[in-house]
């Protein structure tokens, strides 16, 4: 029963102390998307449609960072659906551009920060869904937009590669939430001992 109590109160406390690290990988995103939306476009129309999904996911940000600041953080489902969201938004600029879409678009190096930012704040289980159904999206994605070129030697080598490199992000984000877990496990318990 307290094993339980305490494995709940680190999960909130990881959300609590987390979020600060969902928050700047968004924030990154944006920064970097702002960049290559300005540097790609070669009209107001494409400019305006690239930047459509960053205002998305800057209002969702600055409404979070502003929880965070004021030191009413968001709770974890709200976490979670926000961090689906960002997958969406992400998945949408991969699938319709601008510029190159499917394999060929250099945008999906936007789920490596969410990946591991989400992989360090929750628990490994849901980290492993969250990594899971990001690589299954963009794969999904890819097949869709080309199913031939998928099937050739170079375009399916880069596909692997890229989800290989992705179920690594997620999986040492992981790893190193489980480590710092424990280090705090060990501290607990040599201060309890000394006390």
């Amino acid at each position: 029963m307290q094993t339980n109590r305490n494995r709940k109160k680190e999960e909130i406390e990881d959300i609590f102390f987390g979020q600060v690290v969902l928050i700047w990988a968004r924030w990154f995103v944006i920064a970097a998307g702002v960049i290559y939306a300005l540097w790609m476009s070669t009209s107001t129309e494409q400019l305006s449609l690239a930047i459509l999904p960053l205002v998305i996911i800057i209002g969702i940000n600055f409404f979070v960072h502003g929880r965070f600041l004021m030191e009413k953080p968001i709770n974890q489902t709200l976490l979670l659906g926000l961090s689906v969201i960002d997958l969406v938004i992400v998945t949408i600029v991969v699938l319709f551009g601008p510029g190159q879409r499917g394999i060929n678009s250099d945008l999906f190096i936007f789920y490596y920060p969410l990946l591991i930012a989400f992989s360090f704040v929750f628990s490994q289980r849901t980290t492993a869904v969250y990594t899971i159904s990001t690589l299954l999206v963009y794969v999904l994605v890819c097949v869709l937009l080309d199913p031939i070129a998928i099937i050739t030697g170079p375009v399916l080598e880069i596909m692997v590669m890229r989800v290989v490199t992705m179920a690594a992000v997620g999986s040492l984000g992981t790893y190193y939430w489980r480590i710092q877990r424990d280090r705090r496990h060990e501290l607990a318990q040599a201060f309890r001992a000394a006390a």
